[in-house]
């Protein structure tokens, strides 16, 4: 008898977490997190440089680490029910590997070297590389960047690179290609032997690295090898064919079968990346603005069928990145959490360096901060004299990325309190947020509806509530607390045969909303105003003191 039971792992910045689904009905059997540990030590990181790297053990080990507690909380009958597994992954966040698939970081003369290990989503250390290829792309009659909004980013694929190309002569000469987390997943877990053998997922090649169907693939080499020879040979490693999440690439290794605990029928699904996984989850419909709200945001929305043009100022339009046969249009802030958290963090270096970061007081200090200044800071009316902030703490992802720009603070006074600070720093955030709104119903995509999911969805109404009324629009919340890890579990029930379509996994396991946020008309007017103030600020920013 077939079983009913699937996998989804969620691969985020901090952590890993995999659940177990009954397809049949969506429950979450059980579930596991496993923190990364090098990760929380601040190995292989440089703040001050934008640069953050993971090493591949920390993924290795969250794997097993999360499936055998899954398993076990469960019962020893589940497991033999499994019948696929699905991963999301952040993204863009690339690794060299050699001839045999192998991150270079897993060989022994490269396990303590950042540049051999995976190349964070949020590492700006390409700036410049970016920047070069934008430029780059202005000498061709064809427009390869018009497919990922016409801007390049130092957070995808091609910058990170080219970047560590140039600065690591030693990782350069034994990487044979590069391989995006969320297909070196899959092909490590299926046993994959030979690096010309990765299968990689459309949602990672479309939305960075430039594949397209218009090219048949990627751009050719020469664009490459004339933007810096030494990328000369790299794009024809990489295949020109690509995979969607509803197919599976192999079955699961005998390696990691015994590893887990599971059968070697256990099929394994193509990777994508979290956000596009987390809108399936929660359980995105066409023309609705999917919003993976945690560290960063990451902004979905879906469009059936193929556009026929293209929209600039995003992070990508690809056929089948989301749901197949649909159009996946991505945007995101590159900040978001991570602003919140920055501001706490101010706030707690006294206390740590008075009292010592293991005091029981701090540590209650370091909790309650955010929530404690979520509930003053909602009472207060907006106003138009208020502090005002620019929310690029991390640089700007959507519209138009540009990580060079920085952040700034306005309308300060002696009389400013860290209550209206914090206020500013929330509604910089929802501000950027509108802004993404406005770049695709400016471009006749319209927006009909916001899905809200991650931490900061959950647990923040503060946030919600600036962000419906600064937005003017309808927020609903999804139930579930793991969109992402819940959407790589209903496509690995398409994956393992239980539903024919993703649309059919939605609509059977999907848990619905359980909240909705409503805008208050009556601050509709005055945030209309200080959006136009955060707009014309925003401009005289990036016009003059960050203009590259």
């Amino acid at each position: 008898m077939r079983g009913n039971y699937v996998i989804g792992i969620d691969f985020g910045t901090d952590s890993v977490r995999s659940i177990l689904v009954n397809a049949n009905s969506g429950e979450e059997v059980s579930s596991d997190v496993f923190y990364y540990p090098r990760w929380a030590k601040g190995l292989y990181n440089n703040p001050g440089k934008n640069q953050f790297r993971q090493h591949p053990l920390d993924y290795i080990e969250g794997i097993s680490s999360t499936i055998k507690r899954c398993l076990e909380n469960a019962g020893p009958e589940v497991a033999s029910e499994v019948v696929a597994i699905s991963v999301d992954t952040t993204g863009s966040t690339p690794i060299a590997v050699n001839k045999d698939g192998v991150p270079l970081s897993l060989l022994p003369e490269f396990s303590e070297n950042p540049n051999a290990m995976f190349i964070l989503w949020k590492d700006h250390t390409a700036v410049a590389e970016a920047k070069e290829i934008n430029n780059h792309a202005e000498k061709y009659e064809n427009n390869y960047l018009k497919y990922v909004g016409g801007v390049y980013s130092s957070e995808w694929f091609w910058s990170k690179i080219l970047h560590i190309s140039r600065i690591d002569e030693v990782v350069r000469s034994h990487a044979y290609t590069w391989i995006e987390h969320c297909d070196w997943v899959p092909f490590l877990l299926t046993g994959g032997n030979s690096a010309d053998k990765i299968k990689r997922g459309v949602c990672a090649a479309g939305h960075k690295g430039l594949w397209a169907e218009e090219y048949q693939g990627y751009p050719p080499n020469e664009f490459f090898e004339e933007l810096d020879p030494i990328l000369k040979g790299h794009v024809e490693k990489l295949g020109a064919e690509t995979v969607c999440s509803s197919e599976s690439v192999g079955t699961l290794s005998e390696e990691w079968a015994e590893k887990l605990g599971l059968s070697t029928q256990v099929k394994v699904g193509a990777g994508a990346f979290d956000c596009h996984m987390g809108a399936v989850g929660g359980e995105i419909e066409p023309y609705f603005l999917s919003k993976v709200m945690g560290t960063s945001t990451c902004d979905i929305l879906v469009v059936p069928g193929e556009l026929d043009f293209t929209v600039e100022g995003i992070c990508g339009q690809v056929n089948g990145s989301v749901i197949p046969k649909m159009t996946g249009l991505e945007a995101g802030q590159s900040a978001f959490g991570d602003a919140y958290a920055w501001f706490k963090d101010l706030l707690m270096w006294p206390l740590i360096e008075i009292f010592g970061k293991d005091n029981e007081q701090v540590k209650l200090a370091e909790k309650k901060i955010i929530p404690m200044l979520s509930e003053k800071a909602s009472l207060i009316t907006p106003a138009l004299s208020q502090p005002l902030a620019i929310d690029w703490l991390n640089g700007r992802r959507t519209p138009y990325a540009n990580q060079n720009l920085k952040s700034a603070f306005f309308d300060l006074n002696l009389s400013t309190d860290v209550i209206l600070l914090f206020r500013a720093v929330v509604e910089s955030t929802c501000f950027g947020a509108k802004k993404i709104v406005e770049c695709f119903v400016d471009q006749q995509i319209p927006v009909n509806g916001i899905i809200a999911l991650g931490g900061v969805a959950k647990k923040s109404p503060f946030v919600m509530q600036m962000m419906a009324d600064i937005i003017n629009m309808p927020i609903k919340v999804h139930k579930s607390e793991q969109t992402c890890a819940l959407g790589a579990a209903m496509f690995a029930a398409v994956v393992g045969g239980i539903y024919q379509t993703v649309e059919e996994a939605m609509e059977k396991m999907g848990q619905g909303f359980d909240v909705e946020y409503q805008p208050n008309p009556d601050f509709a007017p005055i945030y209309a105003e200080r959006y136009k103030k955060y707009s014309q600020l925003s401009d005289l920013l990036e016009n003059n003191l960050y203009h590259v």
